[in-house]
């Protein structure tokens, strides 16, 4: 009975000290990832976006430090139509430039969020976690083989036999195979862990992308609008060199 109790609150020990290295810090992963965040956005927002764009990025923070782009893009659409902002001599449609507005957050929010991941820090704090992974599973896996020594050593000490003996005998097997399952499915979440940094990743560079290629569309839109602009603007002078007459006037 004693060589079973001892077997057993050994086996217990094995299965606790995984735990006690796990990787864990996940609030303070985030609040990296916000600062990083919160960096960009305070480094380029003069860049892209005007004074009442960026307090609206501002006052859309919420608890996690993080703005909410639908709010953003909201106080920054009433801000343009309640003052009656008009952008510039080309961009007099309020409507259509509250929408860019708008577009532009959500540009500007996106590439703060591929800093956050991509980063310059944000690569070193993902090249520790998975080298702490790495360095959790090497743990796991000198304690799993240790457990194997142990094991053989404690069925060596168990005499067989009785019916208490033989039983003794299959619950130690039991954990034995517990430790070991347990060894393996941790490596399972390594990887897990692993992908699900390079599958965000890629939606990072995905989202990039879309962001840039919107930036393009907006762009070629209001080269265009302003071509059309100018050319109107030359008819226009054209026809008021033009009298009644159809005669040009001297200049």
């Amino acid at each position: 009975m004693k060589k079973t109790t001892l077997l057993t609150l050994t086996f217990s020990t094995l299965l606790i000290l995984p735990a006690m290295a796990q990787l864990g810090k996940v609030w303070t992963d985030f609040q990296y990832y916000s600062t990083d965040f919160q960096n960009y956005l305070r480094n380029n927002l003069n860049d892209s976006l005007d004074n009442n764009s960026q307090n609206a990025l501002s006052n859309a923070r919420g608890d996690l430090n993080l703005p909410n782009p639908i709010d953003a893009g909201k106080q920054a659409r009433q801000g343009i139509l309640f003052f009656n902002t008009i952008p510039d001599k080309f961009e007099n449609n309020q409507a259509v430039y509250s929408n860019s507005v708008t577009n532009e957050i959500n540009r500007v929010i996106t590439r703060s969020s591929v800093v956050g991941v991509l980063g310059r820090d944000a690569q070193i704090r993902t090249k520790n976690k998975l080298e702490n992974t790495e360095q959790t599973i090497e743990n796991i896996t000198n304690i799993s083989n240790e457990s194997d020594n142990l094991f053989n050593q404690i069925i060596g000490m168990i005499p067989g036999g009785t019916s208490a003996e033989i039983a003794a005998k299959g619950q130690s097997n039991l954990q034995y195979q517990s430790i070991r399952i347990q060894s393996e499915q941790s490596k399972l979440i390594a990887e897990t862990l692993a992908q699900n940094l390079q599958t965000n990743q890629f939606i990072q560079y995905s989202n990039l992308n879309l962001a840039n290629i919107s930036q393009q569309i907006e762009e070629s839109n209001r080269a265009r609008r302003i071509d059309s602009a100018t050319e109107a603007a030359r008819l226009l002078r054209t026809t008021s060199q033009i009298d009644l007459f159809g005669t040009k006037t001297d200049n």
